[in-house]
């Protein structure tokens, strides 16, 4: 099974990280375990433990729709084709102005009307860092940039024996909660944390957020979250003010500096899967 240590198209928060950590986390469960990747993400989680452990059963909930972007890897690689040429003679990384703008409108607006268009995928090919569209209209608008990859995006095995399921995470955790030697992986949008281009925007208000720490309530668990998140400090004036024991109590926590233009904050993992 090949080893993918980034997702192989573009995706907010990968947790490529703590690859690491992830593969001696799995190494240390159960022959048999069960590993529940309740929010699946770019799936990178997904595929870290299965090829670790390939013995085990992993089960990946696409809450954001990331198989459809890799079933759809090859009209992406065409699109980008069929653009390099167009910008060919605008220098990397810097805008694409007129006429050259108009010709890329016009030849995204060909791949648009006859199919599906990967926006994200296309958003990290041609629009300023960490700014992503989600259609057409909105893309029209934007400044644009010649960013585009040099080589074709490649999936190929990455959900290789990883069960793939769709669906409210509530309903999958409690499908799965009986199971013997279950393990819940957890990469909820971050509290306090623009989660804009996440699928189900609509989802996470303050309640949502607590919610998802139901899940961890006598369970064995993997949490990530990132020091711009207040739900560990949440967690904790919880129970030192009496309300309910601290669901992160005891759990073994990893940190990732992350540090870049307008960035300086600790990505964390939390384990408690003993």
């Amino acid at each position: 099974m090949k080893k993918f240590n980034t997702a192989p198209l573009p995706f907010q928060g990968q947790k490529r990280r703590f690859v690491k950590q992830l593969e001696e986390m799995a190494m240390q469960q159960k022959r048999n375990a069960v590993f529940v990747d309740l929010f699946g993400g770019s799936g990178l989680v997904s595929h870290t433990i299965k090829r670790a452990r390939p013995d085990c059963r992993v089960v990946y909930n696409d809450f954001d729709h990331y198989s459809e972007r890799l079933a759809n890897i090859g009209r992406t690689n065409e699109m980008l084709r069929s653009l390099r040429p167009i910008v060919a003679d605008v220098p990397r990384k810097l805008r694409i102005d007129e006429p050259v703008r108009s010709r890329v409108i016009t030849e995204v607006k060909r791949w648009h009307d006859t199919g599906y268009v990967d926006w994200f995928s296309l958003s990290s090919n041609l629009l300023f860092t960490m700014n992503y569209v989600h259609g057409f209209d909105e893309f029209s608008k934007e400044t644009l940039y010649n960013r585009i990859r040099l080589e074709d995006y490649n999936g190929e095995g990455y959900l290789e024996g990883v069960e793939v399921v769709s669906m409210d995470y509530r309903l999958l955790f409690n499908q799965l909660r009986w199971l013997p030697d279950v393990i819940f992986i957890l990469d909820p949008p971050y509290l306090s944390t623009d989660c804009g281009t996440y699928t189900n925007t609509s989802y996470w208000r303050l309640s949502d957020y607590l919610d998802v720490l139901n899940c961890l309530k006598g369970t064995k668990f993997v949490y990530f979250t990132s020091s711009k998140s207040t739900i560990v400090e949440l967690a904790d004036w919880i129970a030192r003010n009496d309300f309910h024991s601290n669901p992160f109590e005891g759990a073994k926590v990893f940190r990732q500096h992350v540090r870049g233009q307008a960035l300086n904050y600790d990505d964390m993992m939390l384990v408690n899967a003993a």
